[in-house]
C-alpha cells in the first residue's frame, strides 16, 4: 500500500524516542521517499547513520522552519515518544508563529497530551507544511481486527476488555491516558503521563503486595482519545508492553484495531504466543468489540 501524499514537498519525520521513527523511516524508504529525520533534542535515541538528519529543540518552532526551508519539506510525520515539554526558555517562534504564542504556551502549561500535539501541529503547518499520520506511511503498523497471535482470549477476558474499554475512553476524554488495566471486572490501574510500561510495573508491584488478585489475571486495553487527532500519538504496543504484562500477571493486551500501532509486529506476537498471552486488536463498532 502507498503512503498517502497529500502535500508536495520532502518528507520529515520527527523523531522521539523509540523504535517508532525507525519504522516510519524505513517504510517510507521502501516507498520511494527519500526522508530527513528531525532529531529531537534529549529525546531520540535511534541511529540515523546512513539518513539525513539534524538535531532540533522540543520548542524550537523557528529552527524547525528553518530547516523545512533548508530541506524543501512539505509533509511531516510525527512519531516516537517525548518524555518532557519544554521550559518557557526553549521556546523560539518566528513571525508566523508569533499570534499563537500566547495559547500554545497555555497549552503546554495547562493542556493535556492530545490538546498540546494538536497545537503542535497547528505551529508546524503553521510554517506552510502538510502533517500526516504515521499510518500513511507505515499502514502495516496498525493492528487489525480479531486475534494476532496463536492464542484468544476466553469468556472472562472478553469482559474485562469490555470493562476496561469503558475505562480507557472515559480516561482518553479528560485527555489524561489511553490505557486501562482491568483484572475480574475490576478497574485497577488508568495510565496517567508515567505511560504505558510504568503503569504495567505498577500492576505487578500491587500483584506482589497481594493488593491485586492473585487468582484473576485481566487485561491491558488501550484505545484512542474520542477526540484524539488520529495523526499524533496513535496508542501503541510492542515486545515490551507483551514482556510487562506477562509480569503484571495479565491475560493480554487489546489494542484498538485500525487506530493503534503494533510495533516489531513479528517480534511482540511471538513474545505474546511464547509468554501464552493473547494479543486482540478490537472494534467498539462491533458486537462484544471483536469479530
Amino acid at each position: 500500500m502507498a503512503p498517502a501524499k497529500a502535500g508536495t514537498g520532502r518528507l520529515a519525520i520527527v523523531a522521539g524516542s523509540g523504535l517508532l521513527p525507525l519504522y516510519v523511516a524505513e517504510a517510507a524508504r521502501r516507498s520511494g521517499e527519500d526522508p530527513f529525520i528531525l532529531r529531537l533534542k534529549d529525546e531520540a535515541d535511534q541511529q540515523w547513520q546512513g539518513f539525513d538528519n539534524a538535531v532540533v529543540g522540543v520548542g524550537d518552532v523557528a529552527g524547525l522552519s528553518a530547516l523545512f526551508r533548508r530541506h524543501d519539506i512539505g509533509r511531516v510525520v510525527l512519531s516516537g515518544g517525548v518524555k518532557r515539554r519544554p521550559g518557557f526558555r526553549e521556546i523560539h517562534v518566528n513571525l508566523k508563529a508569533l499570534m499563537k504564542l500566547p495559547m500554545a504556551l497555555k497549552t503546554l502549561l495547562a493542556g493535556g497530551d492530545d490538546a498540546v500535539l494538536k497545537m503542535v501541529i497547528s505551529l508546524i503547518e503553521g510554517q506552510g507544511c502538510h502533517v500526516i499520520g504515521v499510518q500513511d506511511i507505515a499502514p502495516d503498523l496498525l493492528a487489525s481486527t480479531g486475534p494476532l497471535g496463536a492464542i484468544s482470549p476466553n469468556e472472562d477476558d472478553l469482559r474485562d476488555i469490555a470493562k476496561g474499554a469503558e475505562a480507557a475512553e472515559a480516561l482518553g476524554r479528560l485527555d489524561v491516558g489511553q490505557g486501562a488495566v482491568t483484572v475480574g471486572g475490576r478497574i485497577v490501574a488508568l495510565e496517567g503521563v508515567e505511560g504505558t510500561d510504568a503503569m504495567l510495573e505498577r500492576v505487578a508491584r500491587l500483584r506482589d503486595e497481594g493488593r491485586i488478585s492473585q487468582r484473576r489475571r485481566g487485561v491491558l486495553v488501550k484505545l484512542c482519545k474520542p477526540q484524539q487527532d488520529l495523526r499524533a500519538d496513535l496508542p501503541s504496543i510492542g515486545r515490551s508492553t507483551v514482556e510487562n504484562a506477562k509480569r503484571a500477571g495479565l491475560a493480554g493486551v487489546a489494542v484498538e484495531a485500525g487506530r493503534a500501532l503494533v510495533i516489531e509486529r513479528e517480534a511482540t506476537i511471538a513474545a505474546a504466543n511464547e509468554a501464552g498471552l493473547f494479543v486482540i486488536g478490537i472494534d467498539r463498532g462491533l458486537p462484544g468489540g471483536v469479530m
